[in-house]
C-alpha cells in the first residue's frame, strides 16, 4: 500500500510538470492564424538610447521597502565578511614567520587610513574602526591564538589599550602590577603584554621605566589612547563625600575636584575600574573613571570629561620579543647610563644633533644604591635599520657609555580612542 501510494503521488507531481510545461510553451507559441514557420512579431523595443524600460528591467530598478533592503545588504554583509578572513587566511598560508606578522599592525594602519580616506558618514571614523577591529581580530585569531597581559582590571584605560591594539577575540589577561605584566611576558606565560609608559598631564610612569632595567624586554608597539575621565555616582554631586580613584587619574583631575567636589575627600585605590565599583555599592560615594566602567558597573555619569588637559593622551608600550619593520613613520627607544660626571649628558646627545635624528622623550631615572648618577630614557624618530640612526647609535658606542641597551623600533601611532 505504501508503495502504491508513493506512486500515485509521483503521478500527480509528474501531471503538475506537465500542465505547468503546456502553459509555458502556449505563451511562446505564435499566434492562431499565423503562419506555420513564421515567426511571431514581439512588441516594438525601444529605440537605442532611449530612457525607456521593458517591464522586468523596470522591477528591478525599483526601490525595495528599507527592511528588505536592509535584508539584502546583511546577508550581502555575511558573506563578504567571511570572505574578507578566508582571503586573509589564504594570505597568511604564503607567510614565512607567522608570529612577527602577527603582531605587526600595518595591515590594520591600512584599514584605518582607507576609513579616513573614504568615510563620509553618517558612521563615525571611530565608529567604524569599532566595526573593524574584531573582524580584523578574529582573523588573526585563526592563524595564531594571541594571549596578551595588561594592567586591569577589565573595563580599565589599560584594557582599551589592549581592545585596541588586539582585538576583543585575542585572549586578554588582566593581572594586578605593571611588574606582573613584565613576569607574565618574560616567562613566556602570554606572547605580549601592555602597560602605560607615558601621560600627557603627569609624564612618566616610574614602575614602567622600572621594569625595562629589571628585565630584557623589548617595546615591539605603543598604544595612544585619549583618556576622558567621568564623575560616576549613584546619588546628587552634593551628597557625594568620598571620591575613590587610582592616583593618576585624581591627580589628572586635582584642578576641577577642588573648585567643584571641595567637600569630598579623595581616596586612592589600585584602578578606575575598582573606584566604579565602589561607586556602585556604596552610598554618598564617587568614582573617577572611563565612560566603559560606568556602563559595565552601571553607575551613572554625574559630570563628564573632568581632566583639567582636554587633550590628556597616555601613551602605553607594547612589550615582548617581536621585532617591529620599518614603516617609515617609527619611533626608537633606548637605554642609556653614562659616567656620572659634568658635561656626559652633553656629550651622549650630541651624535642626536650630528646626525639629525629628533629626540622625542627624554626621562632620568635614579640608579639604586650603592651605585650613583642616572639611567636615561631616550625616544627618539627613525628605526635601527635607518642609515641616520645606525650612525647614532655607533657614535654613542663610542663614548662609551656605561650601558647602552636598545629598547627597540616600533611604528609611531595616533591617538585611537
Amino acid at each position: 500500500m505504501a508503495k502504491k501510494t508513493s506512486s500515485k503521488g509521483s503521478v500527480r507531481k509528474v501531471a503538475r510538470k506537465v500542465v505547468r510545461d503546456e502553459a509555458a510553451s502556449a505563451r511562446t507559441r505564435p499566434a492562431a492564424g499565423g503562419a506555420a514557420g513564421k515567426k511571431t512579431v514581439s512588441r516594438k523595443s525601444p529605440i537605442a538610447g532611449s530612457s525607456a524600460r521593458s517591464e522586468p528591467t523596470a522591477r528591478v530598478a525599483a526601490k525595495l521597502p528599507p527592511e528588505m533592503e536592509i535584508a539584502r545588504l546583511d546577508e550581502q554583509l555575511v558573506s563578504l565578511l567571511n570572505r574578507r578572513v578566508t582571503l586573509f587566511l589564504e594570505k597568511m598560508q604564503e607567510v614565512q614567520s607567522t608570529s612577527r606578522t602577527m603582531f605587526n599592525d600595518l595591515d590594520q594602519q591600512q584599514v584605518w587610513s582607507m576609513i579616513e580616506r573614504l568615510n563620509q558618514g553618517p558612521l563615525s571614523t571611530v565608529e567604524l574602526r569599532s566595526i573593524f577591529r574584531p573582524l580584523l581580530s578574529a582573523g588573526r585569531q585563526r592563524v595564531k591564538h594571541v594571549r596578551v597581559a595588561y594592567l586591569g582590571p577589565p573595563f580599565s584605560f589599560t584594557h582599551q589599550a589592549a581592545i585596541s591594539r588586539f582585538g576583543e577575540s585575542a585572549d586578554l589577561i588582566p593581572v594586578s602590577t605593571i611588574g606582573t605584566v613584565f613576569e607574565e611576558v618574560n616567562r613566556g606565560h602570554v606572547d605580549f603584554g601592555i602597560v602605560p609608559i607615558e601621560n600627557s598631564t603627569d609624564g612618566r610612569i616610574v614602575d614602567t621605566l622600572d621594569m625595562f632595567t629589571r628585565l630584557p624586554l623589548r617595546i615591539c608597539g605603543e598604544v595612544l589612547v585619549h583618556v576622558h575621565h567621568n564623575l560616576l555616582a549613584r546619588c546628587d554631586r552634593s551628597e557625594i563625600s568620598e571620591i575613590y580613584s587610582k592616583p593618576q587619574a585624581l591627580s589628572q583631575c586635582r584642578d576641577w575636584l577642588s573648585k567643584n567636589m571641595p567637600q569630598a575627600r579623595l581616596i586612592e585605590v589600585t584602578s578606575t575600574s575598582t573606584a566604579a565599583q565602589l561607586a556602585r555599592d556604596k552610598s554618598s560615594v564617587a568614582a573617577v573613571a572611563s565612560r566603559q566602567a560606568a556602563i559595565q558597573y552601571d553607575v551613572p555619569i554625574v559630570a563628564e570629561c573632568i581632566e583639567d588637559n582636554k587633550n590628556n593622551v597616555t601613551r602605553f608600550a607594547v612589550i615582548g620579543d617581536a621585532v617591529a619593520e620599518a614603516t617609515g613613520r617609527d619611533r626608537t627607544a633606548v637605554l642609556l647610563q653614562i659616567p656620572h660626571r659634568p658635561g656626559s649628558l652633553s656629550e651622549a646627545l650630541e651624535p642626536f644633533r650630528r646626525n639629525k635624528v629628533n629626540l622625542t622623550w627624554i626621562e632620568s631615572f635614579p640608579l639604586r644604591e650603592p651605585h650613583v648618577g642616572y639611567l636615561f630614557f631616550l625616544d627618539f624618530e627613525g628605526h635601527v635599520s635607518d642609515v641616520r640612526v645606525k650612525r647614532t647609535l655607533k657614535d654613542l658606542k663610542a663614548l662609551p657609555p656605561d650601558r647602552l641597551e636598545i629598547l627597540g623600533s616600533y611604528p609611531r601611532s595616533e591617538p585611537s580612542i
